[in-house]
């Protein structure tokens, strides 16, 4: 079966699956989804990939994607922003901000991992998973390899924080929407985030998933300073002109975000951009799945997991020191 077809069977599969309460409740999205049958299709299918195919999944991984996350600014608005305060964009921002630095600096210093690698997995933690490891591929171009490995980590400390953090409410004193801010500001997934504060109450899940959609709505702004400084880097370490990759799609992501906040658009129009953009970025985590093999993954080692086991530990200690101190 071409893969032309077989990609959006996958997706499908991988949205459809992901609307069943019993996978909701645990917080698996399509995009994790989507990767993960991609995988199996890619190791068991006995048919090499043809040219046709291969161009095919390119254009998947590529074009789908960005548009994908343009109309992923639909889910967003800046009234959004102003209703939760300030305190939570602050506490956003420095998570940001530390979770990138450290994991960067780990990843690549102490563990030795490869720049991508480190990269991807301190992006996936410290802003919004699999979503935000897919906006970062368009500006490194890295192994296909790197990618999965990093969203096969975020997918599996998000979901060790989805059961956590409602046992850790139990031991704190304070209240269910300032937990949400700090199950929003730390926990990986949106899906996530929905499935941690839905545990605790209602008001907590609001809060949870609106603080989370700002980190969302910080990716552009991310996207176009990494790109920044790799540039800078790249040309000083090999002493070559360098031109900075300037992932214009952010720029649309902003813009359908703008759109949201400046008009109010009818429920139908905003669930429709949402589900095309989830069947887009499932394609995406599919195409990358279905070029990935088990054996690539293993020869990561341990190393990728143990960064992101550290960088999990520091959001959920750190990030409640910050909620602690800002609300």
């Amino acid at each position: 079966m071409p893969l032309f077809v077989v990609l959006p069977i996958i997706s499908l599969l991988a949205i459809l699956i992901a609307q069943l309460p019993q996978v909701a409740d645990v917080g698996l999205s399509a995009l994790p989804l989507a990767i993960l049958f991609g995988i199996v299709y890619g190791q068991f299918s006995p048919v090499e990939l043809t040219i046709k195919s291969l161009k095919f999944s390119c254009f998947c991984k590529q074009k789908l994607l960005r548009l994908g996350i343009i109309l992923f600014g639909f889910n967003l608005s800046f009234q959004q922003i102003i209703a939760v305060g300030w305190q939570a964009v602050v506490i956003d921002l420095i998570i940001i901000i530390i979770i990138f630095t450290v994991g960067t600096f780990l990843g690549i210093k102490v563990f030795k991992l490869p720049r991508d690698v480190a990269i991807l997995t301190s992006v996936g933690s410290a802003i919004c998973g699999a979503a935000a490891i897919l906006a970062t591929e368009s500006t490194l171009k890295p192994k296909q390899q790197d990618v999965t490995i990093a969203i096969a980590t975020v997918v599996l400390f998000g979901t060790v924080a989805m059961f956590i953090y409602p046992l850790l409410f139990q031991f704190v004193d304070i209240s269910e929407n300032d937990f949400g801010v700090y199950i929003g500001s730390t926990v990986h997934e949106v899906a996530q985030a929905v499935a941690a504060g839905q545990s605790i109450s209602a008001e907590a899940m609001e809060t949870a998933v609106v603080v989370k959609l700002i980190r969302v709505m910080l990716l552009a702004p991310f996207i176009l300073i990494l790109s920044t400084l790799l540039c800078h880097i790249d040309k000083s370490a090999d002493s070559k002109k360098s031109t900075i990759i300037i992932p214009w799609f952010v720029f649309g992501f902003v813009a359908t975000a703008a759109i949201n906040s400046l008009f109010v658009l009818p429920e139908f129009i905003t669930e429709t951009f949402n589900v095309i953009s989830q069947f887009l970025l499932a394609i995406a985590m599919a195409a990358i799945g279905a070029q990935t093999r088990w054996q690539i993954i293993k020869q990561a080692g341990s190393k990728p997991m143990l960064l992101a086991f550290i960088l999990f530990l520091l959001l959920m200690f750190g990030g409640y020191f910050l909620n602690f101190l800002f609300i």
